[in-house]
């Protein structure tokens, strides 16, 4: 399945990706997308034959509890409205508590790191089969940026992804930035992660920038790709012919032609990097230096093997789906258990200022914890503008001193109703005017539920706006 040279898709930039040349696919955020229409922009690009693909943020499926079947319902759903080849997501827990630790459920708004131990990859290969059921296309995971690791880790990156893939038949979604970042915070070899993983499993590749601060490298997504990074994906190249390659930006976005350059980049490295032509027994019609399986017209590998399936009568997919793949038994008794309380104690300890767990190094663990808070004041800034605009210059600290210790209880939009609700109980906004646009706002999103603390210093609030 040839995909060529994509990049992400966001309503921010919707103009500009339209607009681009030499774009084969695009990559749209799960669940920033409704499950029964499409923005406008998508439509059109599907239109022009340009394939959509749902990115998933949200499953969790390195978590302890087992995959909620609303969630992947309703990421079934949209691969259904986009006649997707495939769905991705992520190896990443971002919610821990709840029944299995009898503990309240925090959300990570982030996605966090498993350890790279037996017991996490026993429950991550059960979630991934629960999810490979309930999709309608092949799933590709990808592997995430971190700040932290686990202590007593017995695996490393290229070969939990491995053993991952080699249980459960599952696709890679290789993002070249996060091996960077990896290498940078954590010391890991991005050459030896390559070496040890299935690269034949991959299904494409993310490529971001960053940004480096006192020594820790930012996954920002909101940075132009640098120089290493397009080192890594170079290391890639030289060992496989992905089939899709993809720009991901999230944040501060450049003018189209500072993205059409990225994609220059992108594609110059992978010509570079290619493996030599060999001459008679190449690929017809790839030229010398071409790199085939990312927006040229000659076949790949991958793709003279699916036609070889085709010729045949085998279903060109069934490999990708999985459709050979031996029964995964479910985690042994106990090891579910052990993971929440694992995770509950790390995320406790990043979003409600709970003791670090033991073996964690302190300091990443507070590099952490900030980079958590500043996400959710940014996302909350941008699906409640408002707030910003109220609050004026204050708002960022706020919000700051208002995480600090209180987890989010549900989404971004919760999370900003009760940040607004924490700020009129306090006593603010100090100006009056102020004051009273926040009343109306929060008035306004919270609808017929009541509050759920503070009801009658809002209504006293509210009385004393009135009265003026």
């Amino acid at each position: 399945m040839e995909l060529g040279i994509g990049i992400g898709w966001r309503p921010e930039i919707a103009d500009e990706v339209e607009a681009l040349a030499g774009i084969d696919w695009v990559e749209a955020v799960a669940e920033n997308l409704c499950a029964d229409h499409l923005p406008d922009s998508l439509v059109r690009l599907r239109e022009r034959g340009v394939r959509v693909v749902p990115h998933g943020v949200a499953l969790g499926l390195g978590g302890a509890d087992r995959p909620d079947p609303v969630r992947l319902a309703s990421l079934a759903a949209r691969a259904e409205l986009l006649g997707t080849p495939l769905v991705t997501e992520h190896i990443a827990f971002v919610r821990a508590g709840g029944p299995l630790t009898a503990s309240p459920r925090l959300e990570a708004g982030h996605l966090l790191p498993v350890p790279r131990t037996r017991d996490a990859l026993d429950v991550l290969c059960e979630n991934v089969r629960i999810a490979q059921d309930s999709l309608p296309v092949p799933l590709a995971l990808e592997n995430i940026a971190a700040l932290i690791t686990w202590p007593g880790e017995e695996l490393t990156e290229g070969r939990f992804l491995a053993e991952l893939v080699e249980r459960t038949g599952v696709r890679l979604l290789i993002d070249v930035a996060n091996l960077h970042t990896n290498h940078v915070n954590l010391g890991q070899d991005p050459a030896k992660a390559l070496d040890e993983l299935p690269v034949e499993a991959i299904a494409y590749v993310h490529v971001a920038g960053g940004v480096e601060k006192n020594g820790v490298w930012h996954d920002t997504h909101a940075h132009p790709v640098t120089a290493p990074v397009l080192d890594v994906l170079a290391e890639l190249r030289s060992r496989v012919d992905p089939p899709g390659v993809l720009l991901e930006r999230d944040d501060a976005f450049p003018p189209a032609g500072e993205l059409a350059g990225e994609l220059d980049a992108i594609r110059a490295t992978l010509r570079r990097a290619a493996p030599p032509t060999r001459g008679p027994g190449a690929a017809p019609g790839a030229a010398p230096g071409a790199a085939p399986g990312v927006g040229s017209a000659s076949a790949s590998a991958s793709a003279s093997a699916s036609a070889s399936a085709s010729a045949s009568g085998e279903d060109p997919c069934r490999a990708v789906r999985g459709g050979d793949r031996p029964p995964v038994a479910p985690a042994p008794a106990g090891t579910r258990d052990r993971t929440a309380v694992a995770q509950a104690a790390l995320l406790s300890a990043l979003v409600a200022g709970t003791p670090a767990p033991e073996g964690f190094d302190h300091r990443r663990l507070r590099v952490q914890s900030r980079a958590l808070a500043a996400k959710r004041a940014d996302v909350v800034a941008k699906v409640a503008p408002e707030l910003p605009e109220i609050l004026g210059d204050g708002y960022r600290a706020a919000f700051l001193a208002y995480a600090d210790g209180r987890p989010m209880s549900g989404g971004y939009r919760r999370d900003a109703l009760d940040f607004a609700e924490h700020v009129l109980i306090a006593g603010g906004p100090a100006d009056p005017a102020a004051r009273r646009r926040l009343t109306y706002w929060w008035q306004d999103r919270a609808g017929a539920r009541p509050p759920r603390r503070g009801t009658r210093l809002i209504r006293a609030a509210r009385a004393v706006l009135v009265g003026r």
